[in-house]
């Protein structure tokens, strides 16, 4: 057990962020053949998910995304443009870091998002189960809005 949590605590010390980005992603990378990583953008079914719907704007949408990430804990906003949004997201116990992004895409009146971990191959449904609930939280937002 002890060697366990060493070799843990060694591989989240090597993870680093991705390439720094220059300009805005008009798109989201596709995810990697490892099963961290979920999608509204992939075609395999257990990496995919379902976009969200817009508010009655993509700026209002982006607001209320932040108010509900600023809401949760070990988040921290990376970047926020008008028509994306880069957050990382720590584990409790190794500090591992999972990249979440969001894009508007304004013809569609979608946000499309991916969430990958950094390091490691599995992540035990992590971020299928984070998306699904900020993805909730949103949608309830979104109906309470309508009431």
């Amino acid at each position: 057990m002890v060697f366990f949590l060493i070799v843990m605590s060694a591989v989240g010390c090597v993870s680093h962020a991705p390439e720094s980005r220059s300009t805005i992603p008009a798109d989201l990378a596709p995810c990697p053949d490892s099963p961290n990583c979920v999608s509204t953008k992939s075609k395999d079914p257990d990496r995919a998910m379902t976009p969200l719907p817009y508010l009655t704007s993509g700026r209002k949408s982006l607001d209320c995304l932040v108010a509900i990430i600023r809401d949760m804990k070990r988040a921290t906003i990376v970047s926020a443009a008008p028509s994306y949004l880069h957050v990382e997201f720590r584990s409790a116990l190794f500090r591992f870091v999972d990249d979440v992004e969001f894009v508007l895409d304004d013809p569609a009146r979608l946000i499309h998002f991916r969430s990958a971990s950094r390091a490691g191959y599995y992540d035990f449904g992590v971020n299928r189960r984070r998306m699904k609930e900020i993805s909730d939280r949103f949608l309830r937002l979104i109906k309470k809005k309508e009431d």
